[in-house]
């Protein structure tokens, strides 16, 4: 079955210093089931998300909901910063939340990519009462500096490809060797999301100052791990995606996450590294089903 990309609002709000924010927003308030929140890897934006939004609000497995996806300041149609230390994890933190309050937003699915499944662990601190599920993707508590050197080696240094098949070659080039089971149309459809803007211009669309934090990471030494930040997620139904290539989250890794998180369901994507794009139907009717059983969780709650 063929997932078609269903139209969405953009949505502008403020941050707490008044940076203006983006998100888009697919389905409506009055959907009945739980609203999910899309949160994007590092360099990465809302666009990321259209294909498995589209399936969520649409109902596929399940009940029509509310979706948003962000952008966090510095991609996609949010504003840039012109102080790169507010490219952290912290200030990006406290946006998320102010988004989720300005859109009334009290309980929600995650779905966090890399950088955004970070957040999601960080809100089991913050605000934990917001998350009724999560779903990982490709990210843990303990984040592998092999992966971590990779990515510190192309944010922010790529060139600007003249077209879409120059997007689609230079993608190939930086990332063929971990995601060697993508079609000709998986790497189309991911260099459009990846350097196409709302009118199909190619462009660049982060910040290319987000490359600054990274250059002073110590990536000799173990990162700092979000251990207790994971175990905040005990209480709520958790599916964690790893891809089989994946440098960032190892396999070590992904079997404590499980050990501590028992009834965590686990989904390798193969063919694919860090992060898997949540562009084929396979993975987006397993998410869209591991939605829907929480739906009906709280239908038993109620």
């Amino acid at each position: 079955m063929s997932i078609v990309e269903l139209p969405f609002e953009s949505r502008f709000y403020s941050a707490p210093d008044g940076l203006k924010l983006h998100v888009r927003e697919y389905g409506s308030m009055l959907d009945p089931g739980v609203p999910v929140v899309c949160l994007a890897g590092l360099t990465r934006n809302s666009a990321d998300f259209g294909r498995l939004a589209s399936a969520l609000a649409a109902g596929l497995k399940g009940a029509k909901r509310r979706v948003l996806a962000l952008d966090y300041r510095g991609r996609g149609l949010s504003d840039y910063d012109r102080n790169w230390k507010n490219y952290s994890l912290e200030i990006e933190n406290t946006d998320v939340l102010s988004v989720l309050a300005a859109m009334e937003i009290e309980a929600a699915i995650f779905i966090g990519t890399s950088r955004g499944g970070l957040h999601t662990m960080l809100l089991s601190a913050t605000r934990p009462a917001v998350i009724r599920g999560a779903v990982l993707n490709d990210i843990g508590p303990v984040v592998e500096p092999r992966g971590m050197a990779r990515i510190r080696g192309y944010v922010g240094m790529l060139p600007q490809p003249r077209s879409l098949l120059d997007a689609v070659d230079l993608l190939k080039e930086t990332m063929s060797e971990r995601f060697n089971g993508l079609s000709e149309a998986d790497w189309e459809a991911y260099a459009r999301i990846t350097f196409t803007d709302a009118v199909g211009r190619i462009c660049q669309r982060y910040d290319r100052n987000l490359m600054t934090p990274l250059e002073s990471l110590d990536l000799e030494q173990p990162l700092p791990a979000l251990w207790p930040q994971f175990d905040g997620l005990r209480d709520v139904r958790l599916l964690i995606i790893r891809g089989a290539n994946s440098d960032l989250l190892s396999p070590a890794t992904l079997r404590e996450m499980a050990d501590r998180h028992s009834g965590a369901e686990i989904v390798i994507v193969e063919g694919q590294g860090h992060a898997p794009l949540l562009l084929d139907e396979e993975t987006i009717n397993r998410i869209c089903a591991f939605v829907a059983a929480i739906d009906g969780a709280a239908r038993d709650d109620d």
